[in-house]
């Protein structure tokens, strides 16, 4: 997901240069720049130096939520028998990534990666190839319009909706500030998806930050440099999960989710100031704010 306009439709398979601005920061490439990765340009590696000088754990941060969304990956295609998996919000490719641990352990797994930025799609296409048992797909789309995602041709070939998908929404969701917005989305995807389907969620938050650190922060949203972002306390986090059952642990801090897996977690909650939960959604099951 991305702070650019959703105006590009879905089933478009092009992604020429025109479509994407490089003077404006994106999430997905400032977040390569985080990971060490070269798929970015100045205006995101300027944002993401301003994030850091702000908030020096970001890179830990990051790499602690790739961590988290290769445990949930693994939960889910080795524990709960998961075998379709919709990644919105995927961003530029980091090895493994979610087709390569889900066909890891089931190798005719069905995996679409969504985004909305053309570059993040160029890279999918070129990069993302998966078992010859398995399908991987790739749809432009924006999480702002989560039925359009659901109805684009490519979900609907790849997945069988008549069996479990899982959908994931990794370090996505805070970049929607409207929160109203937010959760009619998780409200729409819960009542689209059959039932047995799960939902696993990253989210920032400044719940464990020191107030020097939030003073920061503060100021830097206030020059708006950086595009929208939406940290959640807890409980607001909790509440994308009303009506569903949650996963043991529960809502917690990312490191703290099933860190038995791998790659188990290379740092501290207190370093990491985002919250992780996976949730099953049974039958009849809705959420609500």
């Amino acid at each position: 997901m991305t702070t650019t306009p959703p105006g590009i439709p879905a089933d478009d398979a092009t992604a020429p240069a025109d479509k994407i601005d490089v003077t404006v920061p994106h999430p997905a490439r400032r977040y390569d720049y985080w990971l060490g990765g070269k798929d970015n340009f100045a205006a995101d590696r300027e944002s993401g130096d301003r994030i850091a000088e702000a908030y020096p754990d970001i890179v830990t941060s990051v790499r602690e939520n790739r961590r988290y969304m290769h445990r949930v990956v693994r939960y889910l295609a080795a524990e709960a028998g998961i075998t379709q998996f919709l990644d919105v919000g995927t961003g530029i490719p980091t090895e493994p990534n979610v087709h390569q641990i889900a066909q890891g352990i089931t190798p005719a797994a069905r995996v679409v990666y969504v985004d909305n930025d053309p570059l993040v799609m160029v890279h999918n296409r070129a990069l993302m190839i998966g078992t010859p048992e398995g399908v991987t797909g790739y749809v432009e789309g924006d999480l702002r319009d989560p039925g359009r995602i659901l109805a684009n041709s490519t979900v609907h070939d790849t997945f069988d909706f008549g069996k479990p998908i899982a959908v994931l929404l990794i370090a996505v969701l805070h970049f929607l500030d409207d929160d109203q917005q937010a959760y009619s989305i998780m409200s729409e995807l819960v009542d689209r998806l059959p039932p047995g389907s799960y939902v696993a969620i990253s989210q920032a938050t400044y719940d464990p930050l020191p107030e020097e650190t939030l003073e920061r922060l503060r100021v830097l949203a206030e020059r708006g440099k950086d595009g929208p972002f939406r940290p959640r306390t807890r409980n607001e986090f909790e509440k994308f999960f009303n009506g569903l059952s949650l996963v043991d642990p529960g809502v917690c801090s990312l490191v703290d989710w099933r860190p038995d897996l791998i790659p188990s977690p290379q740092a501290g909650a207190e370093a990491v100031a985002a919250y992780g939960a996976v949730a099953r959604i049974d039958t009849g099951q809705r959420t609500g704010s």
